[in-house]
């Protein structure tokens, strides 16, 4: 019929789109060759959504490929027309000289016979955990001497590890949950199982065996303690990165104090972040943390960067966490109370809130949902043996529940959030959040870029680049600036700033999502106290300088080092 038609005619174009646009496609027999092979029935709805797809076509993505105009279509589909088209093209230029044009059937063989190249094997898990192999063995080899020293204590105190609480202990803790900061156990034979300063002898010997330093062009590279070639950013890519801190840009921590006027700044800044959280948008409240968190806002701010919305199930998760406190007592309590009682108990700021971070910290070492960080943690939860069956994998428990074993300032993750939370069970999710996305990184050993490797060498490799003269002579005098600086970065500044300029800090944490900000701070700390550490001759007087940063404002010397220093 269509042979005999003149397309001469008038209305022959119209006739022909009547035709096409009632073309009707029976997909019977495709469907059923699709379940004959994948051996199970497809529902209607499946195949409706399958089929159900339409895009207009469009010389953008036949030509160029340009996915533009299929918005709408996931990364699957995405591939497939895009392959198709490139078949296409191939199909054209292939019959390009030829005397026919190549027909729907034509293409659609080629494109059956045409196989996607393979595609890369999935990465082993563990490569997902850390790629780097030299790092994974040292990250197993500090966790095997953590857990030996757990375990020698359990040996040499002969306390166990878990027991079963009495009946009578269970009742007198239960009461006592609210104000167990009033209890004084002895503690003067438990010890941490580490403190910082260890942890930083294991870094400072991190080597790469397919490395050889004496390649490297710069001497710079030897001076300091950090001896691995990772990638870190210098001060034109970090000033590219955080570019909302620039001099310009409103910050809270700078344009919010009393000599300016409210109305310059802050007031409409702070109605910006009400809107924020009305309308409980996670990204732009991310996006509103880089420029600092009013303190009104901050903790609803923070819950909802960290989609910890405290619903009921939140609360029942806590309530269970507690009953498991209550009913078991674990060696690591102990190592809890002492912790607490050194560090958050003798802090200014801190000592108030003795018992929530009790609370906080014995809930967290039975939570077994952190074990879930492990998946992306280069660490490994440690492994505990029933019954004294070491070494037997049927009788292997992860010790403690949540695979964390926590190390001298521990608490003092916690500390600081006690300001924005006096209800438990938010107190508790937000620190677990923040922990499982932040703090984990300070203490294990990975080529993360912001693991706390890449924060030692990005620290040490700003103050080599930009002071060098203060770098070189405190290393000559036997003050590495990293053995000064280790502390702050391994607990993010906590219990070293005032709690007002430590909250604008991990404000930009939150906000950058990156712990970076950390070692720049640190930098910075070093270049503001620069003309009297020039003067010292000794470790001990280079830390007496530094002994005191209570009274530093964390914002402007962040902004005067990255956008004020010169490059």
């Amino acid at each position: 019929m269509i042979n005999k038609f003149d397309p001469i005619n008038r209305g022959a174009v119209s006739y022909f789109y009547k035709i096409l646009n009632n073309i009707s496609v029976d997909t019977t027999n495709i469907r059923r060759a699709w379940e004959d092979e994948l051996g199970q029935q497809i529902s209607d709805e499946k195949w409706e959504e399958a089929f159900g797809k339409q895009w207009d076509p469009d010389p953008l993505v036949a030509i160029f490929g340009t996915p533009k105009v299929l918005a709408s279509a996931n990364k699957y589909e995405k591939v497939a027309l895009l392959f198709g088209m490139v078949i296409a093209k191939r199909l054209i230029l292939k019959v390009w000289k030829k005397d026919f044009v190549p027909t729907f059937d034509l293409w659609l063989g080629e494109l059956a016979n045409t196989q996607l190249p393979p595609s890369h094997p999935p990465a082993p898990p563990e490569h997902l955990k850390e790629p780097l192999a030299y790092m994974r063995k040292a990250q197993a080899s500090w966790e095997k001497r953590i857990l030996k020293s757990l375990n020698s204590m359990s040996t040499e105190l002969g306390v166990p590890l878990a027991r079963k609480r009495p009946a009578a202990e269970q009742k007198e803790l239960t009461n006592k949950w609210n104000e167990m900061g009033t209890d004084e156990p002895d503690l003067s034979r438990f010890r941490p199982v580490y403190a910082p300063k260890d942890f930083l002898e294991v870094l400072i010997g991190l080597r790469n065996p397919n490395h050889d330093s004496c390649e490297d062009i710069s001497a710079r590279s030897h001076w300091g303690l950090i001896q691995v070639p990772l990638n870190v950013r210098d001060i034109p890519h970090l000033r590219q990165a955080y570019s909302e801190l620039n001099l310009n840009s409103g910050q809270l921590g700078i344009d919010d104090h009393a000599h300016v006027h409210p109305d310059l700044f802050e007031n409409n800044y702070v109605q910006i972040g009400k809107k924020v959280v009305v309308e409980q948008d996670s990204a732009a409240a991310q996006q509103y943390s880089r420029r600092g968190c009013p303190t009104g806002l901050r903790a609803d701010l923070w819950a909802l960067i960290l989609n910890s919305a405290n619903q009921p199930q939140d609360v029942m998760h806590y309530e269970q966490l507690r009953a498991g406190v209550i009913q078991h007592d674990l060696l690591i309590d102990n190592l809890i109370y002492k912790d607490v009682k050194l560090t958050a108990s003798n802090d200014d700021y801190y000592f108030v809130f003795e018992d929530f971070l009790y609370q906080v910290l014995l809930c967290f070492s039975r939570d077994t949902a952190v074990l879930e960080h492990f998946k992306y943690n280069s660490a490994t939860p440690p492994k505990s043996f029933l019954h004294g069956k070491v070494g037997d994998e049927e009788y292997a428990v992860v010790y403690p529940p949540n695979g964390v074993i926590p190390f001298h300032g521990f608490s003092m993750y916690v500390a600081p959030l006690c300001f924005l939370y006096n209800e438990p069970s938010k107190l508790y999710s937000v620190f677990r959040e923040m922990y499982i996305r932040y703090f984990f990184r300070l203490h294990s050993i990975s080529s993360s870029f912001s693991g706390i490797v890449s924060l030692c060498l990005q620290f040490e490799r700003l103050l080599q680049t930009h002071l060098p003269q203060l770098f070189y002579h405190l290393r000559q005098i036997g003050a590495q600036p990293l053995r000064i600086a280790f502390k702050w970065m391994v607990r993010a500044f906590s219990g070293y700033l005032s709690t007002d300029q430590l909250l604008l800090l991990w404000d930009r944490i939150l906000g950058y999502d990156s712990l970076e900000v950390v070692a720049v701070l640190a930098a910075a700390v070093f270049a503001f106290r620069a003309e009297n550490l020039m003067e010292v001759t000794s470790l001990a007087s280079a830390e007496a300088v530094l002994a005191d940063l209570s009274t530093l404002k964390v914002i402007p010397l962040i902004q005067i080092f990255l956008f004020a220093t010169a490059i």
